[in-house]
């Protein structure tokens, strides 16, 4: 299985900015010129100057595109494409154009089917018909509401006996686009979300290295509910080049655990990072864990060993790293919003080092159990005024996904608040704080310690110095 070309797509209001978007791509094995989007199509002028061959799609409404003339008007497009010699034309399955495949005999035509509803029980029935209209190759996106909707393209993949291109789209569905020679695609796309999970042309090409994913490549992932604004794919995958290891690594957006164990099966992952809501199903389903993660209950990292999992928490060490460098912890009283597994290794990190520990939840019940797991207090939601000197915020609110705060209004009479979240980097909770008066730290020094762990417990290397933390600060500007 040889690695799939990249493909990008682009869009314009008019055929000059299509054009110059075409022209501005570099690097790309092709371009799709969605003329969909523009005002005034044509395809000699789309196709004019053109540098890099060139996917002529002319997408309809009924089909979730923006054309909504007449379909005598989109087939007259297309025709004119095919005969200014456009490398390939886009045409639907259920358009019934089938003299566009037949003046060429199928050369030149991708034949697509998209269902944005979902993955159609008759997949491999549309699949076969589809094949046996003799286009050069056969283009079939679905919706993914979970990773496991992915696995049929895989079946249909191997099956095929012709060029296929198969896409997931939507956030569960992003292997599909990272991954597409384990999926038996012959190419895969990129773009400024010109489709439900597209990803960014410089990421597939930079940060995932999709042309050089090969069959012999190891996976790796995070996996978390939601996922999609990590910044560890873009640490992994840079320390993974800076050791010359061939591996990638790829957010997985995953329903439940059971739906991750199932792909991570079916996929032959190596290893994942677990974000929030999974550290304690991960604890729950590792087969081994280190002490410390069966002290806390959560697990960050899995590695395969075989048929089993085990398991680890670098969050403990990783939380410690920035925060020992700006404080003693004699007498000091720490409290932390939360009761999950970021709270949990906030907790044991901190009574390690001698602090007084209390944990403050929405729900008391919570907040007491967390407690009496790692042998500290709970206290009341919102903490009291004057009562801590350093504020941990473990929840996961004041991310990009999120945008909110977990304390709104403070009071902010401590020290030092601390706060996980790394996306974005000045979170509306440091702002605030600032504000009154108190020392911040941010989440990124955390995400980068317990990355490096990471590495270090899958590898047995260590990642080159900054290349992780200098990846993290790419993708947060990026953002």
């Amino acid at each position: 299985m040889r690695a799939s070309k990249l493909c990008v797509t682009v869009t314009g209001r008019t055929m000059a900015e299509l054009r110059k978007n075409r022209d501005d791509v570099a690097d790309a094995d092709m371009v799709e010129l969605r003329v969909d989007t523009v005002a005034d199509p044509g395809a000699a002028a789309a196709l004019a100057g053109r540098r890099t061959p060139v996917i002529f799609t002319c997408r309809p409404t009924w089909e979730g595109g923006h054309f909504a003339g007449s379909e005598d008007e989109r087939r007259r497009l297309l025709r004119d494409a095919q005969q200014l010699g456009a490398e390939y034309v886009d045409v639907e399955w259920k358009a019934g154009f089938t003299e566009l495949i037949d003046v060429r005999g199928g050369q030149g035509v991708v034949l697509s089917m998209h269902d944005f509803a979902g993955v159609p029980a008759d997949l491999a029935d549309r699949a076969a018909a589809m094949h046996g209209t003799g286009a050069e190759v056969v283009k079939i996106a679905v919706t993914a509401h979970r990773l496991t909707d992915c696995l049929p393209l895989r079946s249909l993949g191997r099956a095929a006996r012709s060029p296929i291109v198969m896409i997931a789209m939507g956030d569960a569905g992003v292997a599909t686009r990272v991954l597409a020679p384990w999926f038996h695609s012959c190419w895969t796309y990129a773009g400024d979300g010109a489709a439900p999970g597209q990803l960014p042309f410089p990421r597939m090409r930079d940060e995932f290295s999709v042309r050089t994913v090969g069959e012999t490549t190891a996976v790796y992932g995070v996996v978390g509910r939601p996922v999609m604004h990590s910044v560890s794919p873009a640490m992994h995958n840079a320390a993974f080049r800076a050791a010359g290891i061939d591996a990638v690594y790829v957010p997985l957006a995953a329903a439940d655990f059971d739906d991750f164990l199932a792909f991570a099966e079916a996929l032959g992952l190596k290893g994942a990072s677990v974000t929030a809501p999974f550290k304690l199903d991960a604890f729950e389903h590792a087969d081994e864990c280190d002490p410390m993660s069966r002290r806390i209950r959560s697990v960050n990292t899995l590695r395969r060993s075989g048929p089993r999992w085990n398991g680890t928490n670098t969050d403990v060490a990783g939380f410690l790293a920035p925060l020992q460098a700006r404080m003693s912890f004699d007498g000091c009283r720490v409290t932390i919003l939360g009761a999950g597994g970021a709270a949990r290794a906030a907790a044991e990190a901190l009574r390690s080092v001698g602090a007084s520990v209390s944990i403050a939840a929405r729900r008391r019940d919570r907040a007491e159990e967390i407690a009496a797991l790692v042998r500290c207090s709970a206290t009341d939601w919102p903490p009291a005024p004057q009562s801590w000197d350093v504020l941990v915020n473990a929840t996961p609110v004041g991310t990009a996904a999120y945008e909110a705060t977990p304390l709104p209004g403070g009071p902010f009479t401590g020290q030092l608040v601390y706060d996980l979240v790394y996306n974005p980097p000045e979170t509306a909770l440091l702002a605030a704080a600032r504000a009154a008066g108190c020392d911040t730290l941010g989440g990124l020094d955390m995400l980068v310690a317990q990355a490096q762990l990471q590495f270090q417990w899958w590898t047995g290397l260590t990642p080159p110095d900054q290349v992780m933390r200098n990846a993290a600060v790419r993708a947060l500007q990026a953002a």
